[in-house]
């Protein structure tokens, strides 16, 4: 997909031609940034009856995936053309209602940049950023595009709900690896409908009231394995 034209207030540190290769990266399971210990909320809906764990999926695509990758790819443009990411931070606040979703993702932004903290040097960062903002300052970093940064993020989400779904309710991890490939459509539809956003004030705002009240509640649920 074609993007609009961003000048370069500073180089990207690795080849452009390397960027697909960190996207790849970013999405494996095995980085160290603690994705074993999320469940994207999937852990408190089955503990409040929810049994269709891709239609799950789907609804985490549908709404908070939108806006976690919209924000991915402006912070990605924001630090391309030196523009201070704050205003995207505050854009992804306001599209983010849940105390608990934010800190979530602030939880995993500290993670990412811990984690870039020694293999890249990003743009200056706003306080306490959430996952997807880490991760467009990365993509500007290294050269990946933004429908492939906007790919990690739906891509991630979905791995982190299926990852904790074989823990949660053990099954066939084949069954399990059909609901990701049932998923592409919908990831693709994010990439779409992402690739090509500009401003903060485009990101769109997906509100998930059920997703919402899944991970405020879990927040005080005791017995659990899953930190959120």
């Amino acid at each position: 997909m074609s993007e609009s034209p961003v000048k370069l207030a500073w180089e990207p540190q690795i080849q452009p031609e390397h960027g697909a290769l960190t996207a790849l990266l970013l999405a494996d399971a095995r980085l160290p940034i603690g994705g074993h210990t999320r469940s994207g909320s999937l852990e408190p809906a089955l503990a409040a009856g929810v049994d269709d764990i891709p239609g799950f999926i789907n609804l985490h695509l549908r709404t908070v995936v939108r806006t976690d990758a919209g924000t991915a790819v402006v912070a990605r443009r924001h630090a391309l053309a030196g523009l201070p990411l704050e205003p995207v931070l505050d854009a992804w606040r306001a599209r983010t209602p849940s105390a608990a979703l934010r800190a979530d993702a602030e939880i995993v932004g500290a993670a990412l940049v811990r984690l870039a903290s020694r293999l890249w040097q990003l743009v200056p960062l706003p306080a306490n950023p959430p996952g997807a903002l880490v991760l467009g300052a990365i993509a500007a970093a290294t050269g990946i595009d933004a429908a492939d940064i906007a790919r990690v993020v739906a891509y991630d989400a979905v791995q982190t709900i299926t990852s904790a779904a074989l823990k949660l309710r053990p099954g066939d991890p084949l069954e399990v690896a059909g609901w990701t490939l049932a998923a592409f459509p919908a990831i693709a539809s994010v990439v779409s409908a992402s690739a090509d956003i500009v401003t903060p004030d485009q990101i769109p705002a997906r509100s998930a009231p059920h997703l919402e009240s899944y991970a405020e509640a879990h927040t005080t649920t005791t017995r659990r394995l899953f930190r959120a």
